[in-house]
């Protein structure tokens, strides 16, 4: 590779992840604990569903070599968190916990769970939580983390998709949302909306509903999305062209790295 064409991949990596740098010892950890979902292949048990290996159309995937491209490292948590467990992670995700309809003895968040995690972000911890329409995600112990931040996941449906001819139905313009650096429209189907108060604040609204929240809690972040969104189905390519959530992808990574606080250990 000459000089020139070093220099200039070089300045590319470095607009899309400024971070890059100070992202190489950030550990990204994935829960798999309230989302365990299991299905049958050939005949044997085989988890699937938001997982970071996942590379068929529900996996985390292309999200997670978002993550990876900004140098972070993914890790996943399989019990529930603790503030051992969640020593030397930067940013910890929650997506769908499961409902009985998707496990028979589903995983819920205690308050005791709750209250691990909230001590975690107050320390410095970048909580990323990723809810659904009320009919595919167990919403009221999700609700009990949400509280500690001034967010509550509402049992309602926004942006109702009905099919692939109706895509418009799921548009929401981002440009010069200082979240999405690139990213000038998304797709988000079948949404819950988010209710706010004290030092929650909206970061992505559509007729007047939250769909993407945040907060500051002590040293730490939150970020709420009222879907689990950036799964590998809507950032492969296969929406039509003008939808960004592969740029989306990469602009959401970046700002939670940006979130870590400088020289965050644990």
């Amino acid at each position: 590779m000459g000089y020139r064409m070093f220099i200039k991949r070089l300045m590319c990596i470095l607009l899309l992840c400024p971070a890059v740098y100070e992202a190489k010892s950030q550990v990204v950890k994935l829960d798999y604990y309230y989302n365990h979902e299991v299905h049958q292949v050939a005949g044997k048990s085989q988890r699937f569903h938001y997982l970071w290996d996942e590379k068929g159309n529900t996996g985390y995937s292309i999200w997670g070599d978002a993550f990876k491209k900004c140098g972070a490292t993914l890790d996943s948590l399989t019990l529930a968190p603790t503030q051992a467990n969640l020593k030397g992670t930067a940013i910890y995700i929650i997506v769908d916990p499961d409902t009985k309809k998707e496990s028979p003895n589903p995983n819920y968040i205690t308050e005791t769970d709750a209250e691990a995690v909230a001590l975690w972000v107050r320390s410095g911890g970048v909580l990323v939580m990723l809810a659904n329409d009320s009919a595919n995600v167990e919403l009221p112990h999700f609700n009990l983390l949400a509280a500690k931040f001034g967010m509550h996941f509402n049992n309602d449906l926004q942006n109702h998709v009905i099919d692939d001819s109706h895509f418009a139905d799921g548009a929401i313009e981002t440009r010069g949302n200082p979240v999405f650096k690139t990213a000038n429209q998304i797709f988000m189907k079948d949404v819950c909306s988010i209710t706010l108060q004290g030092r929650a604040k909206a970061v992505l609204s559509k007729n007047s509903f939250a769909l993407i929240a945040m907060a500051k809690y002590g040293k730490g972040t939150v970020l709420a999305i009222g879907d689990p969104w950036l799964y590998n189905e809507y950032t492969n390519g296969r929406l039509p062209v003008g939808y960004e959530n592969d740029k989306a992808a990469n602009d959401i990574s970046a700002w939670l790295l940006k979130q870590v606080p400088t020289g965050k250990k644990e």
